[in-house]
């Protein structure tokens, strides 16, 4: 799904279920404001809650020994900060 259809879905359902009209500018508004929100959360090392959908946490992984594909020379990753999601209980019995 693009940003364009996510938008355009968002919109839909706000229709519908909460009978509501939103601008597609205010959908695009609010994705970019999420987005910023859970970088800004995540640079500070806390949790992005998704409700309904899990949350976006920070991992740290460890320093490791890799080798170069092309050589087969060992070389060393460095540890480093990544993004992990871990879906919501709610979202797991959805998709079963």
């Amino acid at each position: 799904m693009t940003k364009q259809e996510l938008m355009e879905r968002i919109t839909e359902t706000m229709k519908i279920r909460y009978e509501r009209a939103v601008s597609k500018v205010d959908v695009a508004a609010f994705l970019e404001s999420f987005g910023d929100v859970a970088t800004t959360e995540l640079q500070a090392g806390r949790e992005a809650l998704l409700p309904g959908l899990g949350k976006l946490a920070v991992k740290q992984t460890q320093p490791r020994l890799g080798r170069n594909p092309k050589t087969g020379e060992a070389l060393e990753i460095p540890g480093r900060r990544a993004p992990k999601f871990a879906a919501s209980k709610l979202l797991k019995d959805a998709l079963q």
